[in-house]
This record gives C-alpha cells, structure tokens and sequence, in this order.
C-alpha cells in the first residue's frame, strides 16, 4: 500500500510539474484533467488537521471531553454518546490518531490524581478499541491536577477538570 501511495505521490508531483504547451495569447490556458489531479499526501506525511472532526460543532463528534463524578472513572452514559462518534470516526479513519488526556480535580495527591487520570483516560480507550478503533491509533496520558481547564478553586471548577480530552494527533 505504501509503494502505491509514494507512487501516486510522485505521479501527481511530475504532473504538476510539467510543463504545458504554449497557446496562442487569445486563448484561455488549458484546464487541468483527471490525471493532474492533486495526489494524495504521501505517506510519510502526518495526517492532515482537515481530516479531524471540528471541535465544538454540532452533535457527539464535536465534543471533546468525557467528564467525571468525584473520584470515579466510568463513563456516565451521557458521554457514551461522544465516546461512541469519535470510535466510529477513528475506525472510518485509520490514519487517525487520538491521544486521550485524563485529568483530576486539585483534590488528592499528586500521585493518586496521576493514578486517577490514568484510568480514566484507559477507560475511554477501553470503550474505544470495544468499538472497533485499532490500539495502534490510541494513546493514553495522565496529566492528573496540571491541566485544569478552570484554575478557580470551587465544585463547578473542580467538575469541569474531573475528565479525559480527546486530543487527534497533529492538533
């Protein structure tokens, strides 16, 4: 498969790069064809941040993050839904890749916050490779209290740190 996109690749680089015929100055230049269609990007290249779902659009595959109860780890089924969309998009998208970044509230220790985060960030890839999503596309971190999306120091900022992001590689 690698040595048919390189040399689709190189057919659509040599394409472009042609030279065209000189036209008399009254007519238009020549329209492209088929065959100098753009190639598709090579194969050493990363995935290209088109192919990612936008963030904050419409529905489940715009949503980015699965939160959590205090001190737990399992996907509420609410989340299920996003869980759900970004599986079937990863698997209809095999060069897509995903980290999944679980964070804490600031209350525990570093180390457990660090634990938590860990499993909650496994319990989303869990989900994930169930559905279908190859391990390979998945990567998992704890960030455990370092990344708080809501530095203030109350219940409604500690809820919306208490999660696992859904970061596509190359964003």
């Amino acid at each position: 498969m690698k040595k048919t996109l390189v040399a689709l690749a190189i057919t659509g680089f040599l394409a472009a790069c042609s030279s065209t015929p000189t036209e008399e100055p009254s007519k238009p230049a020549a329209t492209p064809t088929a065959a100098a269609a753009p190639a598709a990007p090579a194969p050493a290249a990363p995935v290209q941040n088109l192919l990612y779902p936008p963030k904050g659009v419409g529905g489940a595959l715009g949503q980015r993050s699965i939160y959590y109860t205090f001190d737990k780890y399992s996907i509420q089924d609410q989340y299920q839904p996003i869980v759900a969309a970004h599986s079937d998009f990863l698997v209809s998208h095999p060069a897509a890749k995903v980290i999944l970044q679980g964070n804490c509230d600031e209350r525990g220790s570093r180390e457990y916050n660090l634990a938590l985060g860990q499993r909650r960030a496994d319990s989303v890839r869990k989900v994930m490779v169930a559905k279908g999503v190859k391990d390979s596309q998945i990567e998992t971190v704890s960030f455990g209290k370092e990344k708080p999306h809501n530095p203030a120091h109350n219940k409604a900022a500690w809820a919306e740190n208490r999660r696992t992001d859904i970061v596509y590689q190359g964003e």
